[in-house]
């Protein structure tokens, strides 16, 4: 996750960050859809307790970015999400 919020913190024309939020182009192969980077740090979240939240304005603020990423080192249950975030 520390990873992530770096490439956040880039400017939207940055090739990795087009990465992180993009879509591929064409068509996809049959069967279930691939998962994409965002989509693991969402479900990340969903592990931390935090749900859906605006991560990418999140990282934009670094020492609650690194506030987030410390409880997510945490063990499970131990610390809430919302318990920093107020």
């Amino acid at each position: 996750m520390r990873l992530a919020g770096h490439v956040a913190r880039m400017g939207e024309e940055r090739g990795v960050y087009r990465v992180l939020v993009g879509k591929a182009e064409g068509k996809r192969p049959l069967g279930r859809p691939r998962l994409r980077w965002v989509d693991n740090i969402r479900m990340d979240f969903q592990e931390v307790g935090c749900g859906y939240m605006d991560w990418i304005g999140l990282a934009q603020d670094r020492d609650r970015w690194r506030t987030l990423v410390s409880v997510g080192n945490e063990p499970s249950g131990s610390v809430k999400c919302g318990e920093f975030l107020d």
